[in-house]
């Protein structure tokens, strides 16, 4: 029995196919999913979710969100999905070094570079780890 797998943005579905596992990034380390899975609802942090094709293992980055899973069922609700082959290494060290050079002022600009440096530094791990 096989597993359905959605993955949508706040501008489109992402992924709607049928896989057989997937290995999700959760804010305190990975989980992986087969089928018959329990119901189970967690955060994602920002990382790579891989999961087997007939053309070899797809990783797309996602930036956090969460997840749901239930009866064969994986649905995550992210900012941004982007397949790890499509990101640009130059943008996202220049996105790193503009978040080093903020000094914010507040605790809300602290959070905002905090995420900032956090996302450029995970998409730049999901190129190494692609190879």
């Amino acid at each position: 029995m096989a597993l359905n797998l959605s993955v949508v943005t706040p501008e489109t579905t992402v992924i709607n196919e049928e896989v057989n596992s997937v290995v999700v990034p959760l804010i305190d380390g990975e989980a992986g999913v087969l089928s018959g899975h329990a119901p189970t609802i967690g955060r994602l942090g920002f990382g790579v979710l891989r999961y087997p094709s007939s053309a070899g293992e797809k990783r797309v980055y996602i930036d956090g969100g969460f997840i749901q899973i239930a009866n064969n069922q994986v649905n995550i609700l992210t900012g941004r999905a982007i397949p790890v082959n499509q990101i640009k290494r130059e943008d996202v060290e220049d996105q790193l070094k503009q978040a080093k050079k903020l000094r914010p002022t507040n605790a809300a600009e602290q959070e905002a570079r905090d995420r900032a440096i956090l996302q450029a530094r995970a998409q730049l791990r999901a190129m190494e780890q692609l190879g």
